[in-house]
């Protein structure tokens, strides 16, 4: 997958369809992410510029973004300068990856003055860069010095400067006679991926995999396996329809379902378990592939904090449980001076003092063998047994205490799995933060610095509605779970949870109403097992009604037991449960 130039070109055309809206909001919902909302007198739109280094991008977008409490700096910079700015084009530089959004703003006075938003999707060298009339730089997302690149410099200040040209041929202005004097000059055993991404610039890997694909069937394939003018027009073609803005989008999706690649050209040479869809814009398209892909970056992002306090924990508490393991299985010895003190009692009278050990028979085996005991010179034969019936006293009391602390780092590390679990089911900084929260108020403040307990919206578990129309409620957190099965929940209603593993509490909400379908009941168990650390099929849930789940005092959030219960075996489908689930 790569961003190029040629699909830049074709979402600039995209864009200019935008063109004399204004601008009515502008978000940051991520560190390298800008959101521009635009309207016209007919219609609304947002432009998304991410700068990120996994997934660069510029597109027209749908999706919705979670946005901070407080606007960063770059944000509150853009807002000053464009705020009720107009958008009046967008435009590439030729074949590099650098679009300009030119806008009609107003300066300090009043007066307008032209403005150019810049974005360089260039990988992990992706920057985001407001410019004034003259391209001088007024703010950037990442600045660049010397201390970063001799080659090219980005400060505020600066007049802005296109990234230094690559040693190829400038797709935008190429001819015929360039390409097929760049064929004469190459080895006829180049690859034709090789050959069009070391020569021309601008194209994708994969874009050049496809035309050689298309021509040959194999992407491996040499330049001498087709002509220059058969090779040239496919190229051309594809060229010209970018320019004209008459490219056509396609996604590439694997066996089942996930997106592997998105062009300008249907890329099919992953085989005959791929399948290619077109779109009818590139803004959807983009959308599609990366509306999970972004949203998975942008909380993982912010969650490095949690992510690294929970690894901690867990391996902190894996020592801890091994230790006390081992020092369990030593405790297993007590029994053994036990007898050894009854075996010296019983023997006192053969015992003299002074003695470093004795030998006595052992009637705690059947066929009462002779064992040496060790002695302490020191003591007297009484003073001696006193010592192992201590030692058995400490090792029996040892092993109590070890045993429960055994099962309060189980319980300890089976909480943790809840979180790591509510962490792959955040989809926003306000989960993030009940999360955080909670992590805090559970006993982990001092691992977690400088931090203290924030106000947060009230939860807002996930929505659903069932084929009978019973509404069904999914925590995504233990705060969440707490809040539906502790506030929520009416005694009446139906309780589902994943069988012996970390996951949701799910509850449907039938009280009041007659029995739920077992339709329901298999949909309502379905999602429990989809949001739950179980995969696959054939999922084992447990369900109850509401009234037999019950909190211990002192529990940590989200641990809940119960003692009657059915279970049900599903295997749940994402798309049927996608379809259930209400997003407003």
């Amino acid at each position: 997958m790569a961003f190029d130039a040629g699909l830049l070109k074709c979402v600039a055309h995209e864009i200019n369809m935008l063109s004399e809206s204004r601008i009515e909001k502008i978000y940051q919902p991520s560190n390298d992410e800008i959101v521009v909302f635009l309207h016209s007198a007919t219609k609304k739109a947002k432009i998304l510029i991410n700068a990120g280094s996994n997934y660069p991008r510029i597109a027209i977008t749908n999706t919705t973004s979670e946005n901070p409490q407080k606007a960063p700096m770059l944000c509150m910079l853009l807002r000053k300068h464009l705020s009720a700015g107009k958008l009046l084009r967008a435009y590439t530089f030729g074949f590099e990856r650098v679009i300009a959004l030119e806008f009609e703003a107003y300066d300090e006075m009043g007066f307008k003055s032209t403005k150019y938003l810049i974005a360089e999707i260039m990988g992990k060298y992706s920057n985001i860069i407001l410019a004034d009339a003259d391209k001088k730089i007024v703010a950037l997302l990442k600045p660049v010095d010397f201390s970063i690149s001799t080659q090219r410099q980005l400060l505020v200040g600066m007049k802005y400067e296109l990234p230094p040209k690559q040693d190829k041929l400038d797709t935008d202005k190429i001819t015929k006679e360039d390409f097929f004097g760049a064929y004469d000059r190459a080895s006829k055993e180049m690859r034709i991926e090789k050959f069009i991404t070391s020569n021309f610039c601008g194209i994708a890997p994969s874009t050049a995999r496809s035309i050689a694909y298309e021509l040959t069937g194999d992407i491996d394939s040499p330049i001498n396996s087709v002509s220059r003018i058969t090779l040239a027009s496919a190229f051309f073609k594809i060229i010209d329809d970018i320019k004209a803005g008459s490219a056509h989008a396609y996604m590439t999706s694997g066996e089942n379902g996930e997106p592997i690649e998105f062009s300008y050209v249907p890329v099919k040479y992953f085989g005959k378990a791929s399948t290619v869809t077109e779109f009818a814009s590139f803004s959807e398209l983009i959308d599609a592939y990366f509306s999970k892909k972004g949203s998975d970056e942008r909380i993982r992002q912010k969650s490095g904090d949690i992510l690294r306090l929970l690894t901690n924990a867990e391996s902190r508490i894996l020592k801890k449980i091994n230790i006390q393991t081992e020092e369990l299985s030593e405790c297993e010895e007590a029994e053994k001076y036990r007898q050894m003190a009854d075996l010296i009692t019983a023997n006192l009278y053969q015992i003299k003092k002074g003695a470093e050990s004795v030998d006595v028979v052992n009637y705690y085996e059947d066929e009462m063998p002779n064992i040496k005991i060790t002695l302490d010179a020191r003591l007297s034969p009484s003073q001696n047994a006193q010592k192992y019936y201590k030692r058995y006293s400490k090792l029996k009391k040892a092993k109590n205490e070890l045993t429960k602390q055994i099962e309060l780092s189980k319980l300890e590390l089976e909480y943790i799995g809840t979180v790591f679990d509510a962490l792959t089911k955040a989809e926003g900084e306000t989960d993030l933060t009940q999360i955080r929260n909670e992590l805090y108020q559970s006993g982990y403040a001092s691992r977690m610095k400088n931090y203290s307990a924030q106000k947060t919206q009230a939860p807002k578990p996930l929505k659903f509605v069932t084929s009978g129309g019973y509404t069904v409620l999914c925590g995504k957190n233990n705060t969440q779970n707490d809040y539906i099965t502790l506030k929520l929940a009416e005694k009446g209603d139906w309780w589902f949870h994943v069988k012996g593993l970390a996951g949701s509490h799910v509850l449907m909400q039938s009280a009041g109403k007659e029995e739920p379908s077992e339709l329901d009941f298999t949909e309502a168990a379905e999602i429990a097992a989809y949001y739950s650390k179980a995969s696959g099929n054939n999922i084992e849930v447990d369900y109850t009604l509401a009234r037999h789940v019950k909190k211990p005092a002192g529990t940590k959030p989200g641990y809940v037991i119960y003692h009657v219960n059915w279970s049900a075996v599903v295997s749940p489908n994402e798309n049927k449960i996608k379809s259930m689930q209400v997003t407003k």
